[in-house]
């Protein structure tokens, strides 16, 4: 299991994107009255390739708009192709690019500015030396609803052009059939033309088209045209039409076996793209292949053409050397996953049936989860989409297979999942989908990602949907998550009256029903940790009626099996202790019946549930006698009683109890005239630095532990005491020591 590490030249730009504002200065003039960023630095300057990947970085990060993109002055950068997708540009941004030497520009997804804008943006030396020109979901519409192409005419050595998704029309294929006489490459996909017969005019040059979801009608017009364009190599008439039947009734349809069967035709074809189209008869496609041996590669996506022996590379009769996509097997599966990023439709089938195929997987493929995380960021409002990609996501990763794919390829994996979560809170089954892949050791212990977003889904999933397996992988989730966030974030999170209400309410559900199962030890797992060292939370859980109902709860299980008894109260217990050590709130806890209950589990045959009585005991007591305001149990003989139970306690073997910080400990050490409170104090201190020394003893160090146990030194206490603080110390030099 490894990962390339990120390269320097990528790190330095990341933060040159990250931090902009304080390398430019930002700048206005007469001539250009909108802002822009110049680089502070008169020096500077970036070579081509740098200058082209902090473009396309600035683009990745959302960054790039009409001021930002003003670094890209000649005087520090240098462009020779351009590449930006959805960028927030206008003609006032764009025109940075009149001074650079342009080859390739690619833009795409461009709404406010017409392409005839953009052509206007580019400098003399640009226009009169272009090859390729990508304008794909951009628009060719002026103010006036015109489609205005005739800009195009000015790019005489253009080779490739890309005019997919657009208003581009018969017109505008008139004009650059006859205008650009360098035109090798077209692609007309996804727009409005229903009549190709202008290429004729381009036959002698045109080697590569795509006509991917174009609207025609006419076959036989279709097939005569495609037949002159002797010189092609690439040619795509892939479709939709056949994975949404009914979108296009009224349609008649063009048949591509009209096409195949003219066997002579295209004898230098290497890929060919017939994709969603009706099925091929087998002898057709067979006779074709034996007809066109330079294809290299067949496009069978949504067809059951894909199916035919012959592509099968299990059977007898396989044609090697050829590149299939389709979805009959994992190859043909990661072809189109590989292929159709773009394409919903395609990519939505083939996660289907690769959710199939990864049901059964036992060994690790990174290489498919690497295929599908693109299509899962192409399409995040496409529910079909998102629902499929959980699915496989969750197949990917699960069980045994998880420790075995890198946690960079997991981060992935769960930034994706959380992505979906957001987009679609309603929909149960693929929260439940992304649940499932996020309810993971391996996920949750050993990935990085935002835990504090990951909570708040999950509890919002668990608010929102009333279904037990999902109630389960919730709070096993926030139970994990909340320990592993800020005391801040715990707080604004258990804060929320609405997950409180959730977490406590399928408490009471279990104690009715007196059902003690995983679920219920899972949610008081996640309240215990979200309410440690969180005031707020703690005073919510006090609100929501939350001791009375653990106070129910130790009662159903005193009589249960010692286990299950023991995990329940150690929890509960747990948390008690948490508000324990909220001052404020200890008059909560100052009940006759709590006081009775917690004096007796002091005695509990196991440490856990003894040691979190006597936490609770021992800050309650330090408030003074004045605040202990029972008479049923003297605060004397509680406080004796908490003494002699922690000097017969013996050192578990593990680590018993996790602490985010000393803090709560610290009031108790200078409690003076109540040892028996120090002593519980020391010993738990004492116990979480032995049991896991290099977590908790520099932790004591930096706040200020070693000068609180030298005061305590110094002060009269009592032999026990002083034993355990100086066993703390000494364990600190040596940890210091040994750094």
């Amino acid at each position: 299991m490894y990962d390339r590490p990120v390269s320097l030249q990528d790190c330095c730009v990341d933060f040159i994107c990250d931090n902009l504002e304080d390398l430019c200065d930002i700048q206005s003039s007469p001539e250009s009255p909108h802002p822009k960023h110049i680089l502070k630095d008169p020096d500077v300057f970036f070579h081509t390739s740098l200058s082209e990947q902090l473009l396309s970085t600035l683009n990745q990060k959302g960054k790039l708009n009409d001021s930002t993109i003003g670094i890209f002055q000649p005087s520090h950068t240098s462009l020779r192709r351009v590449s930006i997708k959805d960028a927030q540009l206008t003609t006032k941004g764009l025109r940075v690019f009149k001074s650079h030497k342009l080859s390739e520009v690619e833009i795409t997804g461009l709404k406010s500015v017409t392409v005839n804008d953009l052509i206007g943006c580019l400098g003399e030396w640009t226009l009169a030396n272009l090859r390729l020109l990508n304008v794909s979901n951009s628009t060719f519409l002026n103010s006036a609803k015109f489609c205005v192409v005739v800009s195009l005419s000015k790019l005489q050595t253009l080779q490739f052009l890309n005019v997919s998704n657009t208003e581009f029309n018969k017109h505008g294929l008139e004009i650059i059939a006859e205008d650009l006489p360098c035109l090798e490459s077209l692609d007309i996909s996804g727009t409005p033309i229903n009549d190709i017969s202008p290429l004729r005019k381009c036959k002698d040059r045109l080697k590569m088209l795509s006509m991917y979801n174009l609207m025609i009608s006419n076959t036989e017009e279709m097939v005569s045209v495609l037949c002159e364009l002797s010189k092609l190599v690439y040619l795509d008439v892939s479709d939709n039409s056949s994975a949404q039947p009914f979108l296009n009734y009224q349609q008649s349809k063009f048949d591509i076996s009209q096409l195949l069967c003219r066997t002579t035709s295209h004898p230098s074809l290497s890929s060919l793209d017939i994709s969603g189209r009706d099925d091929v008869p087998e002898d057709v496609i067979r006779e074709y292949m034996e007809s066109h041996r330079k294809l290299r590669f067949l496009g069978l996506a949504l067809t059951h053409t894909c199916e035919y022996s012959m592509f099968m590379m299990e059977s007898p009769d396989y044609r090697p050397g050829i590149v299939v996509t389709g979805e009959a097997d994992e190859t043909q599966l990661k072809e189109t996953l590989k292929r159709y990023v773009s394409r919903c439709m395609y990519i939505q089938r083939a996660l289907y049936r690769l959710f199939s195929f990864s049901q059964h997987m036992t060994e690790p493929r990174e290489d498919i989860i690497r295929l599908v995380i693109p299509a899962m960021k192409a399409h995040p409002k496409q529910l079909g989409v998102q629902m499929a990609a959980t699915a496989c996501l969750y197949n990917l990763s699960k069980s045994e297979l998880g420790p075995k794919i890198h946690p960079m390829c997991l981060r992935d994996i769960v930034e994706l999942t959380l992505k979906a979560m957001e987009q679609f809170p309603s929909h149960q089954q693929l929260q439940k989908n992304a649940l499932l892949t996020l309810c993971s050791d391996r996920m949750l212990q050993d990935v990085s990602f935002d835990r504090y977003r990951c909570a708040k889904l999950v509890m919002d999933c668990l608010c929102a949907f009333d279904d037990p397996s999902m109630n389960r992988m919730s709070v096993a989730i926030c139970s994990i998550l909340a320990a592993k966030i800020s005391t801040e974030e715990t707080s604004v999170l258990g804060a929320k009256s609405r997950y409180m209400k959730k977490l406590l309410g399928l408490v009471k559900q279990k104690v009715d029903n007196q059902l003690i199962d995983i679920t219920l030890k899972f949610t008081l797992s996640a309240l215990w940790n979200l309410t440690d060292e969180s005031p707020p939370t703690c005073r919510v859980f006090l609100s929501e009626k939350g001791l009375e109902l653990f106070m129910t709860t130790l009662q159903v299980v005193g009589n249960l099996e010692t286990e299950n008894r023991v995990q329940v109260e150690t929890k509960i217990l747990g948390l008690l202790n948490n508000i324990a050590e909220v001052k404020e709130l200890r008059k909560a806890l100052m009940r006759e019946d709590f006081i009775m209950l917690a004096n007796q589990l002091l005695d509990a045959e196991h440490i856990d549930v003894s040691y979190f009585a006597a936490g609770i005991v021992a800050h309650l007591a330090s408030d003074g006698e004045e605040t202990w305001v029972i008479s049923g149990t003297l605060r004397i003989e509680v406080l004796e009683k908490l003494g002699q139970v922690v000097l017969n306690w013996e050192q578990p073997q593990g680590e018993m109890v996790a602490y985010r910080s000393f803090s709560p400990f610290f009031p108790l050490l200078i409690c003076y005239d109540l040892p028996s409170v120090q002593l519980w104090a020391v010993w738990a201190i004492n116990h979480v630095c032995t049991k896991n020394e290099k977590r908790y003893c520099p932790l004591l160090q930096e706040e200020g532990g070693v000068e609180k146990l030298q005061a305590l030194l110094k002060n009269d206490t009592t032999p026990e005491v002083q034993k355990i603080s100086r066993n703390i110390l000494e364990l600190l030099h040596k940890h210091a020591k040994s750094q």
